[in-house]
């Protein structure tokens, strides 16, 4: 089983997403174990203060590093340790996957200006970013990030096909378009081939439109296979 330790000052933010759909059915079936750590409870004044004034000066506040550390202290974790950055590098599927496989996964959710470099330094083994953007804190990205390992993890989804198939599954390509019933719908027709039973042609349609979607839309994906294969 997976533990996925994650440490915020808005525990509740995550009662609600992590008790819906994949997230939810894995923690029920033992697959997954949430623990939500409240920072403030890793204070020691009688205003829970986890954040205070920049050194150098400047606009914003920054949080401080003693909470975090005792907090990991407590939890005393055997797997990353992963601190939610907007100067971190890019999280992509291959770090779902190795989550996955982890004993635990612990998430620190930054919040104001920044988080006190020594955090980064000296208690986080990985910085991640999920995007050139910024947000308030780190809460939105650690549920992405545990949404993301979650549903990797055997035996969450009842179809592991559908994550074989997947955008990024093997980290080359994004997926192929997808359609339901009705074939029709406002006169926007299903395309004749899926509807086909031909399973030789729906395969090779869709392999046509992962490579047409990913070079149009991620060229940077298809750059990445090709240095792969000329290293």
């Amino acid at each position: 089983m997976l533990r996925i330790n994650i440490v915020t000052i808005f525990p509740t933010f995550f009662e609600g997403p992590l008790g819906l759909s994949i997230p939810k059915r894995a923690a029920e079936k033992g697959l997954v174990e949430y623990r939500i750590v409240d920072l403030r409870d890793y204070t020691h004044d009688r205003h829970r203060t986890v954040d205070d004034v920049p050194y150098g000066g400047g606009a914003g506040m920054v949080m401080k590093p003693e909470p975090f550390f005792e907090a990991v202290d407590d939890l005393r974790p055997e797997g990353p340790i992963v601190l939610l950055s907007a100067r971190g590098r890019p999280f992509r599927h291959e770090d779902a996957v190795r989550y996955a496989v982890q004993p635990d996964l612990t998430l620190l959710c930054g919040h104001y200006k920044d988080v006190d470099q020594r955090v980064a330094d000296h208690l986080a083994t990985e910085e991640v970013s999920i995007g050139d953007f910024v947000l308030s804190g780190g809460e939105i990205a650690a549920l992405a990030i545990t949404d993301a390992v979650v549903r990797l993890l055997p035996g969450a989804l009842g179809d592991h096909e559908a994550a074989a198939t997947d955008s990024f599954y093997d980290g080359t390509h994004v997926s192929a378009p997808s359609y339901t019933r009705p074939p029709v719908y406002r006169g926007y027709e299903v395309p004749e081939v899926l509807r086909s039973g031909d399973h030789a042609r729906i395969e090779a349609w869709r392999r046509e439109q992962s490579e047409r979607l990913t070079r149009e839309r991620r060229p940077d994906l298809v750059e990445r296979a090709d240095a792969d294969e000329e290293a």
